[in-house]
């Protein structure tokens, strides 16, 4: 998964995507979500690398193989055994192709286009799903209100925070959790004293 930031590569991530119902998730699309979460989602652009073990040329080959030996077949056939069915559809209709084309009527250009798109293939953002369905949260209570020491507060005596109360979001793998276990026992421990 890479993320663009009004035009320029921003950041890039590699490891499980799911397609869902309502777009993508998965764990690096989580980790993704980390950064992109507070820019403008109007300047930035996401792309996957739909065949991400194989090169540009690799895939070329195969298409050309796969043309030659099923002149007469659909685009959308073929296209089927590269990528879940449901997806192809949607590939097809994003490179304005004609699915039922006959890939005996594939123009070179066209079979570059599908190669680009296997590779560098752009998904529309919207941004990220309602706070309801978060995983993680970002923002709260700024951390330098905060005696790390302690977790108390700076502006307040006797007032303790703790786990995603703050201005804290970590990556996806346990993290969070631990953020949370650790700043809630350190509060604890403080305002016990």
């Amino acid at each position: 998964l890479i993320a663009y930031v009004n035009g320029k590569k921003f950041k890039s991530e590699f490891g499980e995507l799911l397609f869902t119902h309502t777009g993508i998730s998965g764990p690096i699309v989580l980790t993704m979500s980390s950064y992109i979460n507070r820019l403008d989602y109007e300047n930035v652009k996401l792309f996957i690398d739909l065949k991400p073990n194989l090169t540009a040329e690799t895939i070329n080959e195969r298409l050309l193989k796969e043309f030659s030996e099923n002149k007469n077949k659909n685009l959308i056939s073929i296209i089927n055994g590269l990528m879940p069915k449901s997806l192809a559809e949607y590939f097809c209709k994003n490179l304005k192709f004609n699915p039922n084309k006959k890939v005996n009527e594939i123009t070179k250009a066209e079979r570059q286009k599908i190669v680009e798109n296997l590779k560098h293939f752009q998904i529309e953002y919207k941004g990220l799903r309602p706070i309801k369905e978060a995983i993680i949260t970002s923002g709260g209570v700024a951390v330098k209100e905060v005696d790390p020491k302690t977790m108390q507060s700076k502006n307040v005596k006797g007032l303790y925070f703790a786990g995603e109360v703050l201005d804290i979001d970590a990556l996806t793998g346990g993290y969070n959790i631990q953020i949370a276990f650790s700043t809630g026992a350190l509060a604890g421990e403080s305002a016990s004293k």
